[in-house]
């Protein structure tokens, strides 16, 4: 998929930076424009002059967590339509309860399934 037809702009936050960098290295081998950050007041610096379509947020960053941040996004100008992900290594029932009441719009698990993360993001294009 060449770069001008890229589809939506993806932010990837997570504090594990390996974990980062893997997910944001393999949506942009995918050919889809992507950004890292590395906790939540970075991300909402990159947010906001990024402008991503969709975010995926781990929820266990400290200080600002992914909840806090999720709200933070959507006050943040222009990202309206922001699909919220949640990236968590829980995944029972009541935490993607939590995650949906939060306002995220999916919810994955880690060790996340990279063909899961690109028929998310192929499926919002």
């Amino acid at each position: 998929m060449p770069l001008e037809d890229a589809g939506p702009r993806i932010l990837v936050v997570d504090d594990n930076e390996d974990a980062a960098t893997m997910l944001a290295f393999f949506l942009t081998a995918k050919g889809f424009e992507t950004r890292a950050a590395y906790d939540g007041q970075s991300a909402l610096r990159l947010a906001a002059e990024f402008s991503p379509a969709i975010a995926f947020l781990d929820i266990g960053l400290p200080g600002m967590d992914g909840f806090e941040l999720a709200l933070k996004l959507r006050e943040v100008p222009g990202l309206a339509g922001l699909r919220l992900v949640a990236v968590t290594g829980y995944g029972r029932d009541t935490d993607r309860r939590k995650t949906k009441v939060a306002g995220f719009d999916d919810h994955l698990v880690k060790p996340i399934d990279l063909q899961m993360v690109e028929a998310l993001v192929v499926s919002q294009t």
